[in-house]
């Protein structure tokens, strides 16, 4: 069997990938672990309650063993019902009226960091945009000090990193990534009790006036801090890589940035590996699963199975006006993407002001992806620009 997770395969896995739809539903790879590179089944696995994360029961397979307090999250590793509950807490911070109420501001962020750009000539796309556009919105909307935002990069790398399943992982990776759950548990618990004393108009002035405990309070900052920008950077620098590739669809995308950032999702998907575990006993695909199965969602081949989407290679960022296919990259089901209306917008603003305003090109036929599995994406992206006449 193809190994997708191969680092040789960083950079097109897709081949491999439809080599597995190809060749059945469902594909061992030990360990009670099974990959589901097919769109049909991925759809229908993310909407089933029987499928889950199993951390509360104890049966989560990618991480035998390890106390989920240790690790990144909040409701992220929870099921029903307490999923619910918390995510209901956090959801009216993310409605589409809250979150385009962000659009001006994140326009403003965008712009300025573009004129810093065309000013040096050069840059590192990912650091000098892909980066600090989501960083700088999610630490507005949870209202992190600008002065303390620096202190998040290594924190998050190694969480970052650290949200591969442990089996691929090394023992310092995973005492690394502790050791950030423990800075961010301190530094969002005096921010916590800073905003229970002296509110704000932020995200974490409104859960700390919630029954939520600062613990669970913590667990949501760091979520939607990790998720609130790894994945957006990451949409950002491959989907820039994607028009560099296809230039001529660069006036489609300034025609209806937003269908464009759904077909960039389906090209590129940002979280391509999410994983469920059974939390009884599902027959699937012609096989009955224990309770406790766990299964890798190949969200990247999903999105590329021609049974959804014709001509599944062909970037066509007009895809979106009219497909009867939804793309996966935000998840389905209960646990689809909270922050997916802000990352939507943040991506649309960023790919329109920069299409709109400069003629960039990419400096590398071959650029370097980050090494972490379940985050998929660049590590560097040296891009030259020069201002669109």
């Amino acid at each position: 069997m193809t190994n997708v997770f191969d680092p040789a395969l960083r950079a097109d896995p897709f081949a491999a990938y439809r080599r597995m739809r190809e060749t059945g539903r469902l594909h061992q790879s030990g360990f009670g672990i099974h990959l589901v590179p097919r769109y049909a089944d991925c759809a229908e696995i993310l909407a089933d309650p029987a499928w889950g994360h199993g951390y509360t029961a104890g049966i989560n397979p990618f991480r035998p063993g390890v106390d989920p307090s240790h690790l990144p999250g909040s409701f992220l590793l929870l099921d029903p019902p307490e999923h619910g509950r918390l995510r209901s807490l956090v959801s009216k911070a993310f409605t589409m009226r809250a979150i385009e109420a962000l659009r001006p501001q994140v326009t403003e962020l965008v712009d300025g960091l573009i004129d810093e750009a065309l000013e040096a000539g050069e840059v590192d796309l990912v650091r000098a945009l892909s980066y600090p556009v989501p960083l700088t919105t999610i630490c507005r909307l949870l209202g992190v000090p600008p002065a303390d935002r620096d202190l998040f990069g290594a924190w998050t790398h190694d969480i970052s990193r650290g949200l591969d399943p442990d089996a691929v992982l090394s023992d310092e990776e995973k005492a690394a990534r502790e050791k950030a759950v423990d800075n961010f548990a301190a530094y969002f618990g005096e921010l916590i009790q800073h905003r229970r004393a002296r509110p704000a108009d932020d995200l974490l002035s409104g859960l700390a006036g919630t029954e939520l405990t600062v613990k669970e309070i913590t667990d949501i900052g760091v979520l939607l801090l990790i998720a609130g920008h790894e994945t957006t950077m990451n949409l950002i620098s491959s989907g820039v890589l994607a028009l560099h590739r296809d230039p001529g669809q660069i006036p489609v995308l300034l025609a209806d940035p937003a269908a464009a950032v759904e077909e960039l999702l389906r090209y590129d998907t940002p979280v391509p590996f999410p994983t469920r575990t059974a939390l009884e006993d599902v027959e699937f695909a012609g096989h009955e699963l224990p309770r406790g199965t766990g299964v890798i969602l190949l969200l990247g081949s999903a999105n590329r199975d021609p049974a959804a989407f014709a001509d599944p290679e062909r970037l066509d960022l007009t895809r979106f006006r009219d497909s009867a296919h939804r793309q996966l990259a935000f998840s389905h089901g209960p646990h689809f993407c909270l922050g997916a209306p802000m990352a939507r917008l943040e991506s649309a603003v960023t790919f329109q002001r920069l299409c709109a305003r400069t003629e960039f090109t990419v400096l590398t036929e071959e650029p370097v992806y980050r090494p972490s599995v379940s985050m998929r994406g660049l590590a560097t992206l040296p891009v030259a620009l020069r201002r669109k006449a």
